[in-house]
């Protein structure tokens, strides 16, 4: 009885921590693109992205919220948009140019996992997906073509990657595909 009642435990506390599967994004309001819809495997469990300096157009800082995880995006040095960082659940998440002045290939990494997200076909930000990595499978497209404002996410990470690295991932793509 004691073993019975210790693994419906466990087998709670395993579905409590399971990873959310993020499936797209949206821009709020059709002719913003300051404030974004995060959608989920969840029904009805919406998330946010939002501008913090919105008045000041100020693109360097945001602000996002999914379920009870909350989180912040900045850049790293306000003059540098080559790095930024993803502050969120006790981690932080480093984005950052693999190589100098190239917006289509970016290093995600939170000290211990890193990935390589890209734009398969060179200055054509419609697509990005993971680089082939043993953590599955992370692929971004616009829903029509050139038009930035709804996004469809096939998100197969590995449950271990959390719901912030996922941000990072998809706020890369989307941030560097939309007009500013």
């Amino acid at each position: 009885m004691k073993r019975q009642f210790l693994l419906l435990i466990f087998s709670l506390l395993s579905f409590c921590t399971s990873a959310q599967v993020i499936t797209g994004m949206a821009t709020k309001w059709s002719d913003d693109f300051r404030d974004w819809i995060i959608f989920t495997d969840i029904e009805d469990e919406e998330g946010s992205l939002t501008m913090r300096w919105q008045n000041q157009l100020d693109w360097t800082e945001w602000d996002y919220r999914l379920g009870e995880e909350t989180g912040t995006i900045r850049l790293k040095w306000k003059d540098d948009p080559s790095e930024w960082e993803i502050r969120g659940g006790g981690e932080i998440i480093s984005v950052r140019m693999k190589w100098n002045n190239d917006f289509n290939v970016w290093t995600i990494s939170d000290g211990s996992t890193r990935l390589t997200l890209k734009a398969p076909y060179n200055n054509n930000f419609n697509d990005w997906e993971i680089d082939k990595n043993k953590y599955g499978v992370f692929e971004m497209y616009m829903e029509w073509t050139d038009d930035p404002r709804e996004w469809t996410i096939v998100d197969e990470l590995d449950e271990d990657l959390s719901l912030h690295f996922k941000i990072a991932i998809a706020f890369t793509g989307i941030f560097h595909s939309f007009p500013k």
